[in-house]
């Protein structure tokens, strides 16, 4: 299957990320469109497995298959856990929405590790462009400041907020280049201390429900099996051993 058929046939979830995502859109913002697909069962039983990501079909757009999307909000990837939790969903069906209730089963404070490695190493890039041009990409800036203290705001309170609320004209200034370059490195400092001081007292349990998440995915993945169970073996519908396979008894030992 072609991967762009995965992506116009197969989604499950799509929303809208980015500044529009965070409440930091402008008149020239880009629309960015995440997705997660479900390829179809049978396509695994291949020796080409079927793509964990595809970028398009559509300008600014870009899908995981759903297995992908769960090993990485399970590693608390921070895009993948911001995808889970924007306010601007474009489509979800029963499967995406049984996702969703599953939110919480991906957050722990494994977050803080993940969220502050993520932030260092895009630091050490604005310092880079600091060192090579006298100010760093100011956009870039703007959205350190906000994952850092979207990180600091979740291990506080135990809940993700992707909107930037009261924060989009502080944070719209540093885009701007309004703010000397000092004065963001030291709120950028002071917002990643916070976030440490707070794992300790966070409300996020130590790390996430991996039995909950596969125990999903093993559900979907069944499910979409035997829907595809009466193409898929229909040279011997009456294979004892296969149908029991696929319906999850397991092979009978004779």
């Amino acid at each position: 299957m072609h991967p762009e058929a995965l992506v116009r046939d197969h989604t499950i979830y799509a929303c809208v990320m980015g500044s529009r995502a965070f409440g930091l859109a402008t008149d020239t913002s880009d629309t960015d469109r995440r997705g997660v697909y479900l390829a179809p069962a049978p396509l695994f039983w291949r020796f080409e497995k079927p793509p964990t990501h595809v970028e398009g079909p559509e300008r600014e757009q870009f899908s995981w298959e759903l297995e992908r999307f769960c090993a990485l909000a399970l590693r608390a990837n921070p895009n993948i856990l911001e995808c889970l939790h924007s306010p601007l969903v474009e489509y979800a069906d029963d499967t995406a929405r049984e996702l969703l209730a599953l939110r919480e089963a991906f957050l722990s404070r494994r977050t803080h590790e993940t969220f502050a490695r993520y932030a260092l190493g895009q630091h050490k890039k604005l310092e880079a462009d600091v060192r090579r041009h006298g100010a760093p990409r100011w956009k870039h800036a703007m959205h350190l400041l906000r994952l850092l203290m979207s990180s600091r705001d979740l291990l506080r309170t135990g809940s993700l907020t992707i909107d930037v609320g009261d924060q989009r004209e502080p944070l719209l200034a540093v885009k701007r280049g309004e703010v000397p370059w000092p004065r963001v490195e030291t709120w950028m400092s002071r917002l990643a201390t916070d976030a440490a001081e707070a794992v300790s007292g966070s409300p996020l349990p130590p790390e996430p429900d991996h039995a909950r998440v596969e125990d999903f995915l093993i559900r979907v993945r069944r499910a979409s099996a035997l829907r595809s169970a009466p193409e898929a073996f229909q040279a011997d519908p009456d294979d004892e051993r296969v149908q029991s396979v696929v319906r999850g008894r397991g092979v009978r030992q004779r």
